[in-house]
């Protein structure tokens, strides 16, 4: 690992653990987000058809939060409302001056500055109140799909292509929460500004607009002024992002793995925490923007009313002519602009309404795993037989055809045969990914359809064709899903995977991190760390795609000896694509056309010369 690369790694820990020590100021707690996660699945189930009414109700809970938001933009718009009927009152008063004109026109400079003043604490906790409302439903929204990804079916990950999902999961979510600021804030203040608008414009008939130029040094100070916190807050939330995306992708990839771990819960809250993650710090910017805006407009508003003084003076002087039209003026524009705004929501809401259906595509999909008051098991034997089991996706188009098949405790057993045979949906069938569509499997004398799968999957360990690791330290990705491994166990599992000699030549040990997908590792190595994985939790089955085949003689033979320390007691499911390498199988199964057509030791399929015998002879030519 070359000292950039070690030192970006070394970064990116010190951020994640400065960000774990700062998880006392966060505003949002995982359990809390957890809690509202199953809501958020209940209410898309209950308007599976109804984008609108599951955005209402997304809200529900949070009545009190949006009506607190409402009341403190009602109160910082006062500006708005006060600025035009104070301007015109000065105007008049200029106008036409009267003896208490100093009295007066000092009572209307005290209510301008106080509104004005008022705009920066009310327009901070609108933003507070909202984006608490806000953020919790974007992480809730996150996790909910999280969770529901945790349930569905590994067939619904092979047809949904991962991108797909990461879209949903970030843009999608994104623009719901878009969506969502427009109706509970944008439309409330639009409501508010025509309705003021047409009560004034008909009670007084005038209009009011001023032009100002000399703001603009000021609103310039004001961005240098920001320049650096913002871009620094922009910078958090961006890294976390993509810190947060990174390991969405890892997640999907790693389905198969947590599933057939029964990990899924540990997943769901190491996700529920990366996502809540995300949320804090996305709320850090939101306040940091919110008091930008709010100083600056009230900068612009401070000088605005200044030229509105400057300008009743020159009239009490005489030099200039004024009228209430600008009352009228001032309101007319309110009202083209709110129009305006409501026609430009138009897109926005379309787009978001699509996003909530694009969601719901994974919360409302009934795809799911259901282990619901099917018996748990405390250990596995691993006593396995294949009864006429058959399978199939669609009725004309059967995999499996009948296949049986005995295995007894701590035997080893081997798939063979063609590409397109039926070896992977057997694998798939043992691991619980599918069910047969007829005949049965027992499980240690169990139907597999009537066992918590999950608790069976406790039990077992898989090492797919293709290594599945995530960005991460070698110790990460060999302890996943456990907790409070030891140096020793951590250093047998190592050893017995034949990768303590790579380990010790690595600067950084065990901790050191691996790029994406084990990108700085060869195959050979990736190999034997899914094995490690496998070894360390110490299963009763074992269940290996051999990935032998496209390696050199070296790493072929450093595999196969880790293979021999993973299989060593227990009951072993291999699909072999090197004949050579299953000698020492009990059983060899010879699927062909979703059959078993033949079974026995290497020795016994070779004597009888048939279809082992002439795969083995092909191998050999």
């Amino acid at each position: 690992m070359n000292s950039s690369v070690k030192a970006t790694a070394e970064k990116e820990t010190e951020d994640r653990l400065r960000t774990s020590e700062d998880r006392e100021k966060d505003v949002f707690s995982d359990e809390e987000v957890l809690e509202l996660e199953q809501e958020l699945i209940e209410t898309y189930l209950m308007s599976a058809d109804r984008p609108i009414r599951i955005l209402l109700r997304m809200y529900k809970k949070y009545i009190r939060e949006i009506l607190l938001s409402m009341f403190f933009y009602c109160i910082k718009t006062l500006p708005c409302i006060v600025l035009p009927i104070i301007t015109a009152k000065i105007i008049n008063l200029a106008a036409n001056p009267s003896e208490d004109f100093a009295k007066r026109m000092l009572i209307y400079i005290v209510i301008m500055v106080f509104v004005l003043i008022l705009n920066i604490p009310t327009h901070m906790l609108h933003i507070k109140y909202y984006s608490i409302v806000s953020r919790k439903v974007e992480a809730g929204l996150r996790g909910a799909m999280v969770r529901k990804l945790q349930q569905l079916s590994i067939t619904f990950h092979k047809e949904m292509q991962s991108g797909r999902i990461q879209s949903k999961l970030m843009r999608d979510v994104e623009t719901i929460q878009g969506l969502s600021t427009h109706l509970f804030s944008t439309l409330p203040g639009i409501v508010i500004n025509v309705i003021t608008a047409l009560i004034v414009v008909l009670g007084n008939d005038f209009r009011v607009f001023l032009f100002f130029l000399i703001c603009i040094p000021c609103s310039i100070l004001t961005v240098r002024y920001f320049h650096r916190p913002i871009n620094r807050t922009n910078r958090d939330f961006r890294r976390d992002t993509e810190h947060t995306s990174a390991n969405i992708m890892d997640m999907v990839e790693m389905t198969q793995i947590t599933r057939a771990h029964a990990l899924e819960q540990k997943e769901v809250r190491k996700m529920t925490s990366i996502l809540n993650t995300l949320a804090n710090t996305g709320f850090r910017l939101d306040m940091v923007t919110a008091l930008f805006g709010s100083i600056s407009w009230v900068m612009f508003q401070i000088f605005q009313f200044a030229c509105l003084i400057f300008s009743a003076f020159m009239a009490y002087k005489g030099n200039i002519e004024i009228g209430d039209i600008s009352l009228y003026q001032a309101y007319f524009t309110t009202l083209t602009g709110q129009v305006s705004t409501i026609i430009g929501l138009v897109p926005v809401i379309s787009k978001g309404i699509e996003s909530i259906s694009s969601v719901g595509e994974i919360l409302c999909s009934d795809d799911i795993e259901d282990n619901e008051g099917k018996e748990k098991l405390s250990g596995l034997r691993g006593e396995y037989e294949f009864r006429d089991v058959r399978f199939s996706y669609e009725a004309d188009q059967p995999l499996l055809k009948g296949i049986n098949l005995k295995v007894k405790a701590g035997e080893t057993v081997a798939f063979v045969g063609e590409s397109g045979s039926g070896k992977t949906t057997l694998m798939n069938l043992l691991i619980g990914f599918n069910m047969p569509t007829a005949g049965t499997l027992l499980v240690d004398g169990h139907d597999i359809t009537g066992i918590d799968l999950h608790s069976y999957r406790e039990h077992i360990s898989t090492v797919p064709q293709n290594s599945v690791l995530f960005t991460g330290t070698i110790r990460e990705n060999v302890t996943y899903g456990l907790s409070d491994v030891t140096e020793a166990r951590l250093r047998t599992a190592l050893e017995a995977a034949r990768l303590t000699e790579l380990v010790d030549s690595l600067p950084n040990g065990v901790d050191t991190q691996l790029e994406e997908h084990g990108a700085n590792l060869s195959g050979g190595q990736r190999q034997r760390l899914s094995i490690a994985r496998a070894l360390i939790r110490d299963p009763d089955v074992i269940l290996l795609d051999e990935a032998t085949s496209a390696l050199d003689s070296v790493s072929e033979r450093q595999i196969q000896d880790a293979i021999n320390n993973l299989t060593r007691g227990r009951t072993t499911f291999i699909v072999a694509h090197r004949l050579s390498t299953i000698k020492n199988a009990d059983i060899i199964a010879v699927i062909k056309d979703g059959v078993c057509v033949e079974s026995g030791s290497f020795d016994e399929l070779m004597e009888l010369k048939g279809e082992f015998y002439h795969l083995r002879t092909l191998q050999q030519i």
